[in-house]
This record gives structure tokens, sequence and C-alpha cells, in this order.
């Protein structure tokens, strides 16, 4: 079919625009590397249980920085390089050592995180949907005021309720609406905003060498006391989706199929 001001014989190729999609697990112990030197590897990802938005990158920074919690948002990240095994960072050596400090063990409060943002002058994700274009600005001239709706009182002490750590529910059993199908496993992330597509879902103990994508949108609940994960479909349905080879990079081709078979519009549409 010829579009609007084609010349007539012309035949227009439309170009499959692919997914930059990653998966989480093969991220973590990517060296991340500042713009004067590496300062660690990756060693976790938070994220948000109701967006789906990666917040931060924990960085094991070994002798380094011995016992301090380092977190790098990922509107500083640039994208990964796979051959070299590294994640780069528009971030110095010494911004990050003079970086508000945390203890390891210490949990990961708004408190802590708004400083964070004012120190590196960061967008706070909650003020703009915390969904991260390619190449957001790192260090705008003024830190952004955070927005609150009418009558929510900001968060300060404690754990942020809705920070979860991919290393923590890596093993959850996955419940569906009909029972137990398997264990929560790998991540994909889409690095065109950071948020996480997929969950994997491990059914080698009912299905020996098959694991699933599931799309994290029909997750209901995470149980952090029950350590399970509870989806809105049926063990059938899982079992007999499309099985995800984690060695091939996931295209789009793949995902529509994955989203054919659930019987529902891909999320790039």
């Amino acid at each position: 079919m010829e579009s609007p001001g084609t010349p007539e014989g012309t035949t227009v190729t439309r170009e499959r625009t692919e997914p930059k999609l990653k998966s989480l697990e093969t991220l973590s112990g990517y060296t991340i590397t500042a713009t004067d030197g590496d300062i660690g590897k990756v060693h976790d990802f938070l994220f948000d249980d109701e967006s789906w938005g990666v917040r931060y990158i924990v960085v094991d920074t070994g002798r380094w920085l011995p016992g301090k919690l380092v977190l790098i948002a990922p509107q500083a990240v640039s994208l990964p390089d796979d051959k070299a095994k590294t994640l780069p960072i528009r971030l110095t050596m010494e911004q990050i050592r003079n970086s508000p400090g945390q203890e390891k063990d210490m949990p990961v409060s708004r408190r802590y995180q708004r400083e964070l943002n004012a120190y590196y002058g960061w967008s706070p994700y909650w003020t703009f949907g915390g969904f991260y274009n390619a190449a957001p600005p790192l260090q705008p001239s003024e830190p952004p005021s955070e927005i609150l709706e009418e009558g929510e009182e900001p968060e300060e002490e404690g754990a942020d309720p809705h920070l979860r750590s991919m290393g923590e529910i890596t093993g959850y059993i996955v419940q569906a609406n009909d029972g137990e199908t398997g264990h929560a496993g790998d991540f994909i992330v889409d690095l065109e905003g950071w948020i996480i597509r997929y969950m994997e879902v491990d059914t080698r103990k009912w299905l020996p060498g098959k694991r699933k994508l599931f799309p994290v949108q029909w997750i209901v609940e995470i149980s952090w006391s029950e350590y399970r994960v509870y989806v809105d479909s049926t063990t059938d349905i899982i079992k007999g989706s499309p099985s995800h080879d984690p060695s091939v990079p996931l295209t789009r081709v793949q995902e529509d199929a994955l989203y054919r078979y659930y019987g529902q519009q891909g999320y790039w549409r």
C-alpha cells in the first residue's frame, strides 16, 4: 500500500523498531564505570512494585567504599556495553565518594532518597511518573521541587513501602488463580525508560526445562510475608504460553506472539 505523497511505483519499507530489552540477571555483575574509573559491580536492582520502574542500581564497591550503600538512578546511566560487560554512568568517582552515606543493612527511606536526589540533582521519580528517557539530563541547574498531591504527607522515616529488591523476589512462588505454577526468576527490563516488562516464571519443577515470560501488569500482588507472587492467570494458561530461551535476545516478534497468546494488545501499541 502506497503512503500519501509517495510517487507511484515506489515501495515503502517500514523498518521494525526492536525494543531495548535486557535481562536484569544478565546485567548483574557488570562493572559500573564512572567517567574517571571503575567503582564496582552491579549487585542488585531496586524497583517500584506498583509501576515496575527500576529506581536504583545497587553497586557493590568492594573495598573501595566498604560498608556504604551506593545507589545509582537510571537517569545517570548510559546503555550497557555487552561486549565489555560494563554499565557506564555519567558521574565521577569523587561525586560518588562524597554522596550521602547510608549503611548497607539500613532500609532505603524516602528521606534518604530525597537527600540523594538533592545531592546529585536528579529528578525524584515520584515527581514525574518514574520513567526515564534514553538520555535524560544528568544534572539540572536546580534540583526540582517535590510535587505532592493535595493532602499527601511525605514519607520520611522507615523503608519506602514500594521499593523492592530484585534479589529478594527471585525464587518466590508464582501463585496463579488455581494453584502454584512456578518460581519467580529473571526480570526483563526495557532500557527505554528502565521499566520492567516481564517476569520470568521458572516452571521446571512442573515442566522440565521450561521458562515462561509473564507480563508484569498482570501481577496482582507480591506477598513478602508469604514469599509469593500472585498473578491473574491460570496454571494451564501460563504453562501453555510460549517458552523463553534466556540465551536468545527477546525480539518484538516474540513479544507480539506472547501478547497474542494472552489475547491482549502489546504495551508498545
